[in-house]
């Protein structure tokens, strides 16, 4: 087990990394174009896009460092790096990207704030020394029920509308993202920078055939949704993910779940500031449920207290 102290340095890149992840929710609205049919770029390019500018950013970070890629013989490496890719990015980026076009950026990233959730669940399963106790389960249910207060007593009774379905996707995207936590922490030892590149260009080569589905002529897109795909691809992409790995590195997957709680409140700061986005009472009372399931679940489990 790693050691529960963090250093100043840990918690620094903590919220670098969340301001960093926050500000995809942002870009990806630019990119999408929310709220216009007929303009924006398609979810299939704005993967696509974000994944291979990631990618050849961080191979040359990997190069100008002389660090290399494990070898294509080493299974177990190449198994993670693959779970990686498909569970921790081509997956969810999909699923956030479509329902982006409909709900706000700041919906979207509250979400995230249930990724401890189902990080405790998934522990729970995979490793001995984080079993779920009773007091876990009960924070575990809780945290359930923010989740399903997010939706509201409409998107319940209407299953088949654009933003619930929307929602669901936002659901599974963060069932995804605790999924890829669980992925890095079982991998074998890797160097931060190639573990990172070697996902981001795996899951950008699986996306080409996505954005080659694409009707081109019906693509009507300005110059501040490219950038935003390339500011997507250099940042929430490139620099995360390398982030990511060097803090699981250092830390453990359920101190990295935390930024679950910091990325919706910078995602709502950001959604106001520049969108001027305002979220219902019923949201901010599912976010605390959320939050508050969360703590019983650590509180209530031993292996969890050491962030």
């Amino acid at each position: 087990m790693k050691p529960a102290g963090r250093t100043l340095a840990d918690w620094g890149l903590f919220w670098l990394l969340s301001v960093v992840w926050a500000s995809a929710y942002m870009l990806t609205r630019m990119a999408v174009d929310k709220g216009h049919a007929d303009a924006g770029l398609p979810p299939e390019w704005v993967i696509s896009g974000r994944l291979t500018i990631g990618a050849v950013a961080l191979c040359c970070v990997m190069v100008a460092t002389r660090q290399h890629l494990p070898p294509l013989s080493d299974r177990r490496r190449w198994t993670a790096i693959l779970g990686m890719a498909i569970v921790g990015s081509v997956i969810p980026f999909f699923l956030i990207t479509i329902a982006q076009e409909t709900v706000n950026s700041s919906l979207a990233a509250l979400y995230t704030a249930a990724v401890p959730i189902f990080v405790a669940i998934g522990a729970h399963f995979l490793f001995s020394d984080e079993r779920l106790s009773a007091g876990s389960v009960v924070g575990v249910m809780v945290g359930f029920g923010g989740v399903a207060l997010l939706f509201g007593p409409e998107a319940m009774k209407g299953l088949s509308s654009a933003s619930t379905l929307a929602q669901i996707m936002l659901v599974g995207a963060t069932m995804a993202y605790a999924a890829s936590s669980l992925i890095a922490r079982g991998a074998p030892l890797m160097r931060a920078i190639p573990f990172a590149t070697a996902f981001v260009s795996v899951a950008a080569v699986v996306s080409w055939p996505l954005a080659l589905m694409v009707d081109r002529e019906s693509v009507n897109a300005g110059w501040d949704n490219w950038l935003a795909v390339v500011g997507l691809g250099i940042g929430p992409t490139a620099l995360a993910q390398a982030l990511y790995m060097v803090l699981i590195a250092r830390t453990s997957a359920t101190f990295l779940s935390l930024t679950g709680y910091a990325i919706p409140v910078v995602a709502a700061v950001m959604g106001f500031l520049f969108f001027g986005e305002m979220q219902s009472w019923l949201s901010l009372v599912a976010f605390a449920m959320i939050l508050g399931g969360v703590w019983l679940a650590r509180q209530g489990g031993g292996g969890r207290k050491a962030v």
